[in-house]
């Protein structure tokens, strides 16, 4: 089974998880929000390309739900994190394009979007926090890098959850 949640709010969420509740949708927290996770046969999703007739149709690209914006900093270049356990077990490595966020699924795919130059980089939500400030997202050395935030050290971040 594939289980699908679905968020009340500005930002709908969407994540696939294999729990299999009989039918009846599981309440997840969310920080001030709730989603609930509704199971989905797998037989309803067509395959990663499905041919009609003698003609190939790709799947479709994920989209995106708008999350708004806010300050992201950065974390495991020099500050002791790298070889760390994150929040969901596995060991930090700052090279990866992952992030910790305080209350989004572990496994979420978010786009982090740097709007003073647009750059963009798809992360993986491993990890809990930010812990100081009103920063909305902390970003791992390349994640960081990758959209220029590195001399700054923090920066404005526009934030889409992937579906």
């Amino acid at each position: 089974m594939v289980a699908l949640a679905t968020a009340t709010g500005a930002a709908g969420l969407l994540a696939a998880s294999t729990l299999y509740n009989a039918g009846q949708p599981d309440v997840v927290s969310l920080g001030r929000g709730k989603a609930s996770v509704e199971t989905i046969p797998v037989a309803q999703f067509a395959s990663a390309d499905s041919v009609e007739g003698d003609q190939l149709t790709p799947m479709p690209s994920p989209s995106a739900s708008s999350m708004g914006s806010g300050e992201a900093s950065y974390y495991g270049s020099s500050d002791g994190f790298a070889g760390r356990r994150t929040a969901n077990g596995e060991v930090f490595n700052p090279q990866r394009f992952t992030a910790a966020h305080r209350t989004l699924p572990m496994g979420s795919r978010v786009r982090v979007t740097n709007p003073s130059n647009g750059d963009s980089v798809v992360v993986r939500i491993n990890d809990r926090g930010p812990f100081h400030g009103n920063r909305v997202i902390d970003l791992s050395y390349a994640a960081a890098r990758e959209i220029g935030l590195i001399h700054a050290g923090r920066g404005n971040v526009r934030l889409a959850l992937l579906t």
